[in-house]
């Protein structure tokens, strides 16, 4: 069934919270209603299931419950849902990392939405390169079409070079390989694509391969987790959407020296904290996009 947003219907899929705007597949219109038609997703990333820090959120074993509760609240669902990676934080044990996956998996259990997407982050992936996630999740990456967009889910954790590899990307390049160039392309992924800050693992070797191969490509936008916050840039006509954790904040590309959580602030719990809904409406500007903080209480 087709829906036809307005800003109303939007405003009722983001809980009336965050910051609303649009950005990217500006050319959906052009390319045509016939092909595309109106969907909305949540994204959710970096969760940490299994992280114990009382000083830094002394609530993680509530937090991504909260979350769930809340999409499940939304006034109007979402079409589906992604995970942009770091689903559990991560241990030396295996036998502990399979345990925290299982109890990530029982807990999103319980959301409405039953079309849910994951991707892996370094937390989940990188001293195994994948076997666990793979075995609760599928594979680590993978491509879907919903409603004439053509979504790209790319893994940039499982080698821990922070590579994509010549392989992933020889995938990447075939998968498009078949689309037109006026296609509108969302890309899902867990590290920044770009260098936004590789002193701190803000970065993917050769994300600047896998831009070369999606920069040909008129109408592309990507999602992705890692930096525990907002941060937008533009790569060209690409425009890259970091998303909030569920679990602490970060501070701000290259602010201080180390990269190190922020600490709790008992006045403002859950502060920083959050998800965001995106609505894709087939008109001028057909990619919405809301900022939703986590709520205390």
């Amino acid at each position: 069934m087709e829906r036809n947003f307005d800003r109303r219907d939007f405003l009722r899929l983001a809980g009336l919270g965050g910051v609303v705007f649009a950005s990217g597949l500006a050319g959906c219109a052009s390319y045509g209603a016939s092909k595309t038609s109106d969907f909305s997703f949540v994204q959710l990333s970096d969760s940490h299931w299994g992280f114990n820090g009382p000083a830094i959120n002394p609530e993680a074993g509530t937090t991504l419950k909260r979350a769930v509760a809340e999409v499940n609240a939304l006034a109007l669902a979402p079409d589906f849902i992604v995970f942009t990676g770091d689903l559990t934080h991560t241990t030396d044990d295996p036998q502990v990392r399979r345990a925290r996956m299982r109890e990530f998996r029982a807990i999103v259990a319980d959301l409405k939405v039953r079309d849910i997407h994951f991707l892996a982050g370094e937390h989940d992936a990188s001293l195994d390169r994948g076997a666990a996630f793979m075995e609760f999740f599928g594979p680590t990456h993978y491509s879907f079409d919903y409603r004439g967009v053509h979504f790209v889910a790319l893994d940039n954790v499982s080698d821990p070079a922070a590579r994509i590899g010549e392989e992933q990307l020889a995938w990447l390049k075939a998968d498009l390989a078949g689309l037109s160039k006026q296609a509108p392309i969302v890309v899902l992924t867990h590290r920044p694509l770009f260098d936004l800050a590789p002193q701190w693992d803000w970065a993917t070797r050769d994300g600047d391969q896998a831009m070369a191969i999606l920069l040909p490509y008129e109408n592309v936008t990507v999602f992705y987790g890692h930096i525990h916050q907002n941060n937008d840039h533009l790569t060209g006509h690409i425009a890259h959407h970091a998303a909030k954790s569920l679990i602490f904040p970060l501070p701000a590309p290259g602010s201080q020296p180390k990269r190190e959580p922020l600490r709790w602030d008992a006045a403002h719990p859950f502060q920083g904290l959050g998800y965001r809904a995106v609505a894709s409406t087939g008109k001028d500007v057909p990619l919405s996009i809301s900022e939703r903080n986590i709520a205390p209480g």
